[in-house]
């Protein structure tokens, strides 16, 4: 028995395969979800110099030697100030996303509390509120874990030989220009030279400044500029630390760090370090374009090891099957092999 059309991937150890199924019925239709009017109070804002200017404008010129108007018991009264009231029309999954980012940083606990209380108002009571906030962060767990394996899969089927981080420096960019420049360069730089790359942008815990961190495979005579080793001090590590440093980067952005990825090991450590920003900042995955999931394959019987997963129904597979494209064989599995398969996600 062979299986026609399988998507296959690589998770760091084994080649395995999903067969090919049909799905039985249509999606069913979500209808949309109901709007609600969010109100919220704005404080206002009073300048340090609209206040002096009001103070003195409001304070007489007052003469020691004369009596006092005011007697002990009088009290000042200070005038009422209105708040302004906002309505914003949304709904309730987007208020939760919008609180969702609010609290980032907090425990998990303090954040499902935060998140209750404000979106108290919105539901008949308080077991309601309870309730979907906790289906919305088992939604928000199953995205983070489906973008994990989406991240690993890819990566796993590429050869990437740097990771690398870029920061800018203040004199030469905003925050702003250097997203904007940084992403036209990684644009260019896969065009024209064949660059490949996954990253994800992150603030630094102290001074917030935000840089990109990226698995990139860049070909042979790809790398703009040069490498060159810099001694600096390294404020977290605290200590004078040896880095690899790019000058075409460094000029036209502020500072860049490449370390080499030479073996899986390397590799298994730089998706790790990719997943936890992503985790910890709930930013998504930045990837350049051709970077698949699966390649497709025909399996056959003797290339089986066995069945796994869930009900079974993924296939574990030999080190050294054979890859079939639509009847025709290609030959043993191999970096050469798996480039000439027709990809798919």
């Amino acid at each position: 028995m062979s299986y026609g059309e399988c998507k296959v991937y690589f998770d760091g150890s084994h080649y395995i395969a999903i067969p090919h199924t049909t799905r039985p019925s249509r999606r069913r239709f979500r209808p949309p979800e109901e709007e609600i009017e969010v109100t919220e109070q704005e404080e206002p804002q009073t300048t340090e110099r609209e206040e002096n200017i009001d103070q003195e404008e409001s304070a007489p010129f007052v003469d020691d030697d004369a009596p006092s108007s005011h007697t002990e018991n009088e009290e000042e009264v200070e005038p009422a100030v209105e708040k302004k009231v906002r309505s914003r029309t949304m709904t309730r999954q987007e208020l939760f996303e919008e609180l969702y980012q609010k609290s980032a940083g907090q425990s998990r606990s303090a954040r499902k509390k935060f998140i209750v209380r404000n979106m108290k108002p919105y539901f008949k009571d308080e077991d309601s509120t309870i309730k979907y906030v906790e289906v919305q962060f088992e939604r928000k767990l199953r995205n983070l874990i489906c973008r994990r394996i989406r991240l690993t899969r890819k990566v796993n089927l590429q050869d990437f030989n740097y990771f690398c981080t870029f920061t800018y420096d203040g004199a030469k960019h905003t925050e702003e220009s250097f997203m904007r420049k940084l992403r036209g360069c990684f644009k260019m730089m896969c065009h024209r030279k064949g660059w490949k790359y996954v990253g994800v942008w992150e603030r630094s815990p102290e001074k917030q400044r935000l840089h990109f961190h990226g698995l990139f495979y860049i070909p042979d005579g790809a790398m703009p500029g040069e490498l060159v080793e810099v001694k600096d001090y390294s404020p977290i590590k605290k200590k004078v630390q040896t880095t690899i440093q790019n000058t075409y980067f460094n000029e036209r952005f502020g500072r860049s760090d490449f370390k080499t990825v030479d073996d899986r090991s390397m590799l298994g450590e730089a998706i790790a370090y990719l997943t936890k920003y992503m985790e910890k900042t709930g930013e998504k995955m930045v990837y350049s374009k051709g970077l698949p999931q699966f390649f497709s394959s025909d399996i056959m019987d003797e290339d089986i090891v066995c069945t796994i997963g869930n009900e079974e129904k993924k296939l574990l597979l030999y080190d050294d099957f054979s890859c079939w494209d639509e009847g025709c064989y290609m030959g043993q599995v191999s970096k050469g092999v798996i480039d000439q398969m027709r990809k798919c996600n």
